[in-house]
């Protein structure tokens, strides 16, 4: 007689769901979707709307092609786009690569070569050094430029033309909010690309996983004592190991981004 502790006890959607954080903002915005999820400048942005635009994105990136094994770059800083691509883009199955908004032309070429990317989103601060870099790259990747309208003149760069083919709000409007998005294949898929800067040679890319995601989320509440709706003021640049996770992280607590 086999083990009674299997028998019928396989894994279903019953008992078993791959770890991941893209079902913290799922909760989150049906559990309390009228409460402020991100302050930008005069912007307010509800957990029903984050997780609307989130959708929205993942399904025209997905009208685009784009899913599992497909790179989605984005150059941009801590503004609600960035929050948006840490979710939609994984929604389609692909892999978010934030770029580090204080690299030159060379190394941005290198590390959009070295992911291959297919998309990539740039606030139009950082468009002259982009378009350098996409002289220099080999891949050409669709581009969409990302105007901030609460930060029109005093962004820390001033703002290029711009150099895409798309807007990011109109690309946004696109998308279906009903976008049938699904968990991982495996807990361990790719979620992002970061990579090393400050060392020797090329930088090195970094794949995190969704279950590493989905754990560093939860312990960041735990470390942090972080409550119910928690307020979390950004100095740490997200693109820097995708903010220490907490683009994440607020979603397990519903706390607003700021």
């Amino acid at each position: 007689m086999g083990n009674p502790y299997e028998q019928d006890l396989g894994r279903n959607p019953a008992n078993y769901q791959p770890l991941t954080p893209l079902s913290y903002l799922e909760r989150a915005a049906k559990t309390f979707p009228d409460h402020v999820a991100i302050i930008h400048g005069r912007q307010r942005t509800t957990y029903r709307d984050f997780w609307r635009r989130s959708l929205k994105l993942a399904s025209a990136l997905s009208r685009r092609g784009i899913g599992k094994g497909d790179t989605v770059t984005v150059m941009l800083s801590n503004t609600p786009p960035m929050l948006e691509a840490h979710f939609g883009v994984p929604m389609t199955k692909a892999v978010l690569h934030s770029l580090n908004t204080r690299l030159d032309a060379a190394v941005i070429a290198f590390q959009l070569d070295h992911a291959e990317t297919k998309v990539l989103v740039v606030d139009r601060e950082f468009a002259n050094v982009v378009s350098e870099a996409l002289a220099l790259a080999r891949v050409k990747p669709l581009v969409i430029d990302y105007d901030d309208p609460e930060y029109a003149t005093d962004a820390p760069y001033p703002k290029g033309e711009r150099i895409g083919s798309l807007d990011y709000e109109n690309f946004v409007a696109g998308g279906d909010e009903d976008f049938a998005w699904s968990m991982p294949d495996d807990e361990w898929d790719a979620i992002s690309l970061n990579y090393t800067s400050g060392t020797t040679g090329n930088p090195k890319g970094v794949v995190y996983h969704h279950r590493g995601a989905a754990l560093m989320a939860y312990a960041n509440t735990i470390h942090a004592g972080m409550g119910k709706h928690a307020v979390y003021l950004w100095t740490l640049p997200m693109f820097h190991c995708n903010g220490w996770c907490f683009p994440w992280t607020l979603a397990v607590q519903a706390g607003t981004h700021v």
